[in-house]
């Protein structure tokens, strides 16, 4: 037992005194913050001129509607985040084209030699059924800008909608009625009451499966990094003369996990540091910024399924570490493995949208999802507790069913040189060792 800690506390002091923990300690929240900035701010960046747009409106009705809902000032237009960012990426300069008594075809081969002149960059002829079939065509020279496209689609459907009152003799005022957005406000009915959703449990969400996802991998590839290195160093040998191998792999197991509980630890006061004060001082700024309401027990929670899942992947890094001979045949053989987390990961979409269903319990039950899955079913909608135990028991157990069969490869293995180990051979010393 002396030596387990002293290999524990050796991976411990060694990788917290490192500057890359405190780089990453300092930076991952940082890029964690960017992925929802930077986004936001490329959505928003204005790469190009506005898009010059002839309209071909043969029912006479559509033009001043079409260019009046595409303005930024237009009235009645829906304000959500999601079509206020499409706007941003569909700008346009409207150019009326009347008609002259020529037929469709020739307005059409006329406006596609403009474009092939790149006098335009698209344009649009309402035919005279427009209203009774809202049936139109856009030809542009970029068909894969589906942005703009859709900003377009909505505005016509704005315009024809306009149109479409008017001929029925609807009042100006009464159209401005009609038009009015909805606002939809969430409300959360949990065990404590009723609590205002402001869209804080999503980000919440995904964030709690984000950082599990990150830091699962990071320090999973930590646990391959240093078995690989004894083993190219030829430390193992030294290390085997007098710590028995899996004393070695646990310590360096516990180890690793001990510093990656301490970064998580620190994450986490700096989050309730800005959730105590950072909130306030926005909001005297004019800033408005919700922090979902975390009860204590879902600390407990993440720090159990974040062990479950380090635990899992991190002996299994250490049983390809100790398979392969270098650290290029580790990354390659490590590339299922990454696969499995990164579908885990994903699992938090149908997880959120229906955290009660058979597939979120199934997968929130199976030891490789479950550190996603089932903290993703907490969070949103919290299981009763047997579900909670069992995935940590059938996980645990998965736990200690991979590190006997890590161990007894990992003894073998860590002595072998020269080649990469095959499965075959991995399972034969598994039953044999």
């Amino acid at each position: 037992m002396k030596k387990f800690f002293a290999v524990v506390k050796r991976e411990y002091v060694q990788r917290v005194r490192a500057k890359m923990f405190i780089v990453s300690t300092v930076l991952l929240p940082l890029v964690m913050s960017l992925f929802g900035i930077v986004p936001a701010l490329i959505l928003r960046m204005d790469v190009g001129s506005p898009q010059r747009v002839a309209v071909v409106d043969q029912t006479g009705k559509m033009y001043g509607h079409l260019s009046q809902a595409l303005s930024n000032d237009a009235p009645n237009q829906e304000g959500s985040n999601a079509n206020r960012a499409a706007r941003a990426l569909g700008n346009f300069i409207l150019q009326e084209v009347a008609a002259d008594n020529q037929s469709t075809e020739q307005i059409r081969a006329d406006l596609d030699q403009r474009l092939r002149a790149r006098e335009l960059d698209g344009y649009v002829i309402l035919p005279p059924d427009f209203l009774a079939h809202g049936q139109v065509e856009f030809r542009n020279r970029n068909p894969g800008d589906v942005f703009s496209r859709r900003v377009l689609e909505q505005a016509l459907n704005r315009a024809v909608r306009e149109q479409r009152l008017i001929e029925a003799k609807v009042d100006p005022k009464t159209r401005l009625e009609l038009s009015r957005p909805v606002a939809l406000q969430a409300v959360k009915i949990g065990d404590t009451g009723a609590e205002r959703d402001s869209g804080g449990s999503f980000a919440l969400v995904f964030g709690v499966g984000f950082v599990m996802y990150l830091a699962i991998l990071m320090y999973g590839q930590v646990i391959l990094g240093a078995v690989i290195e004894e083993k190219e160093t030829r430390i193992a040998e030294i290390l085997f003369s007098s710590v028995k191998p899996f004393t070695l792999m646990m310590g360096k197991l516990v180890g690793v996990s001990l510093v990656a509980l301490t970064q998580l630890a620190i994450w986490g006061i700096a989050f309730s540091a800005f959730a105590l004060y950072g909130v306030g001082v926005l909001a005297g700024r004019g800033i408005r910024a919700t922090i979902p309401t975390i009860p204590f027990s879902h600390y407990i929670y993440f720090a159990l399924f974040f062990l479950l899942g380090y635990f899992i992947y991190a002996t299994i890094y250490a049983l390809v570490g100790s398979m392969v001979t270098t650290a290029q045949e580790g990354g390659q053989l490590a590339m299922p493995i990454i696969l499995i987390l990164v579908v885990s990961f994903y699992l938090f979409l149908p997880v959120s949208r229906s955290p009660d269903s058979p597939f979120s319990f199934y997968v929130s039950m199976l030891p490789f999802s479950a550190p996603v899955a089932m903290l993703v079913r907490i969070v949103t909608q919290t299981p009763p507790f047997w579900q909670i135990a069992l995935s940590l028991v059938l996980g645990f157990g998965t736990v200690l069913l991979i590190m006997w069969i890590t161990a007894r490869v990992y003894r073998v293995g860590m002595l072998m040189y020269g080649k990469r180990v095959s499965i075959p051979e991995a399972l034969r010393w598994a039953r044999q060792a």
